[in-house]
C-alpha cells in the first residue's frame, strides 16, 4: 500500500510535464484534460489513502506538495500560453508567487524548528482544490472548443487567487508571530 501511495504522487510529478508537451506541442487537449484530471485525483487520493492506513511518511510529506505544485505550475503555464491573456497571466503570477512565498517560509520555519507554524490551512486545501478546477475548466473549455467554459473558468480561478492570498497571509502571521 506504502508503494501505490508513493506511486500516486510520482505519477503527478511525471503527468505534470507529459500534460504540459500535450498542449503546447501537440494540440491533443482531450489528452491533456483527461490525464489532468486523473492527475488531479491522486492528490485527494494519497492522502486519503496514507491518513486511513497511517502509512505517512517524511518522503510523501516531502514529494506531496511538490508533485501538486508541479502539476499546477506546467497546466497553468500551458494555459497561460495558450490563452494569450493579460488576466489569467496576472492570477498565474499571483499563484505563483505564492507558492515560493509559502515554501521560504516553511522553509523558514523548518530551519527555526517551528514547522507547526505552517502546517497545511483549510484555505491552503480549498485553493488547490479551485486551482485544480479552474485548471481543468480551461482545458476542457479548449479541448471542447466552448469558450464559456474558459470564460467561467475565470471566476474559478479568482477564487483560488482569493484563497491563496488570504493563506499566504495567515502562513506569514502564523510564522513570524511565532
Amino acid at each position: 500500500m506504502q508503494k501505490l501511495i508513493l506511486n500516486l504522487t510520482l505519477f503527478r510529478i511525471v503527468a505534470a510535464p507529459i500534460i504540459f508537451i500535450s498542449i503546447i506541442f501537440l494540440d491533443i487537449y482531450w489528452f491533456a484534460f483527461s490525464l489532468f484530471n486523473l492527475a488531479a485525483l491522486t492528490d485527494y487520493f494519497d492522502g486519503k489513502l496514507a491518513r486511513k492506513y497511517k502509512l505517512e511518511s517524511r518522503l510523501g510529506a516531502i514529494l506531496d506538495p511538490i508533485g501538486d505544485k508541479l502539476l499546477v505550475v506546467f497546466t497553468l503555464v500551458a494555459v497561460i500560453i495558450l490563452s494569450q491573456d493579460s488576466i489569467i497571466a496576472l492570477m498565474g503570477v499571483i499563484i505563483l508567487a505564492r507558492e515560493f512565498w509559502v515554501s521560504a517560509l516553511r522553509e523558514y520555519s523548518s530551519a527555526n524548528h517551528n514547522s507547526n507554524a505552517t502546517a497545511v490551512l483549510f484555505t491552503a486545501k480549498a485553493k488547490t482544490a479551485f486551482q485544480f478546477i479552474a485548471l481543468g475548466m480551461y482545458l476542457l473549455g479548449y479541448a471542447s472548443n466552448i469558450a464559456m467554459i474558459s470564460f467561467l473558468a475565470n471566476f474559478v480561478m479568482l477564487i483560488a487567487v482569493f484563497l491563496a492570498i488570504k493563506s499566504a497571509i495567515s502562513y506569514t502571521l502564523k510564522t513570524l508571530s511565532s
